[in-house]
């Protein structure tokens, strides 16, 4: 008996999901997103989402608990099905730029009983311009060595992934982000529970990448330093609220509308944001916010 049946069609060429034709669109832009919706068994996850991403900015993506901040990473990386509305990386659709993308996931989603070691993480960053067939050489080996020596894990290329610290895991995956060599990296919450030092040795990294040219946008969970770590900022609760450059889209009021009822939270970064002639809240020194309440907002 012969059974014939639909093909299974790919999340981007689902009804709205985005055109699968590879033309260009706002290609000076790295990323640009119009009407983009995400549901979970018909709850929306991020609705009618309108994003574009300049070239050459280390962004951060910021909101509440819930607000669809990884849902919008997995989005972009074809992770998610998605409901409507059209994603472009660099122009091009982005299912076809996938190759440009560099990613690093929260520490939360990894198996790290998984029996591999540091090396061979890193080296798994390869394996989208080798493919799944030919394998690794010498000349890939000495790349992921030396991603490995970039972010101080050189010691420890042979340890297997699950005796390593959380903040020495976090440095794992920033070095396959980074042999990939990629033109947008998406990286969801590094930062979080890491140590002092691990997190400035990120933010270090973070920031080199963006000397060369590269477009970083980052989950980030800390009100208090996002100020001083990035220069382009999107507030998001399933909605966008306000993107655009850090000292712009920053203010009391921009943060009132993302957190809304958690609003009394926020009082701690009023030391934080100085007030202009006009009356509008402005960024200032994130070290100086209240008691830590902000930082919790944004987990």
């Amino acid at each position: 008996m012969t059974v014939h049946s639909e093909p299974v069609q790919a999340p981007w060429d689902r009804a709205g999901a985005g055109s699968s034709v590879d033309v260009e669109h706002e290609p000076s832009l790295a990323l640009h997103i119009e009407d983009l919706t995400v549901s979970y068994e018909y709850r929306p996850v991020l609705w009618d989402i309108d994003l574009d991403i300049p070239p050459g900015v280390l962004g951060a993506v910021v909101g509440p608990n819930g607000a669809g901040k990884s849902t919008l990473i997995k989005a972009i990386l074809g992770m998610v099905p998605v409901a409507a509305g059209h994603i472009y990386v660099f122009g091009r659709p982005h299912h076809r730029q996938l190759s440009r993308i560099g990613y690093v996931p929260q520490r939360t989603s990894v198996d790290w009983d998984f029996p591999t070691t540091a090396l061979d993480v890193v080296m798994m960053g390869l394996y989208g311009k080798l493919g799944w067939i030919r394998r690794p050489g010498k000349a890939e080996r000495q790349k992921a060595l030396e991603a490995l020596e970039h972010v101080g894990m050189a010691p420890y290329a042979h340890r297997q992934i699950s005796q390593l610290s959380g903040g020495q895991q976090q440095r794992v995956f920033l070095a396959r982000a980074l042999v990939q060599d990629a033109d947008l990296y998406l990286m969801d919450e590094p930062m979080a529970g890491v140590d002092a030092t691990t997190e400035r040795h990120i933010i270090g990294l973070l920031k080199e990448l963006r000397s060369r040219g590269k477009t970083v946008l980052v989950v980030h969970h800390d009100l208090q330093t996002v100020s001083q770590y990035f220069d382009w900022l999107v507030l998001l609760n399933v909605r966008i609220i306000a993107q655009g450059p850090m000292h712009e889209v920053y203010t009391l009021d921009n943060l009132r509308h993302t957190y809304g009822g958690q609003i009394r939270l926020l009082q701690g970064l009023a030391g934080a944001l100085a007030t202009d002639g006009d009356g509008e809240a402005k960024p200032g020194d994130g070290r100086s916010a209240g008691d830590g309440g902000a930082a919790a907002l944004g987990r």
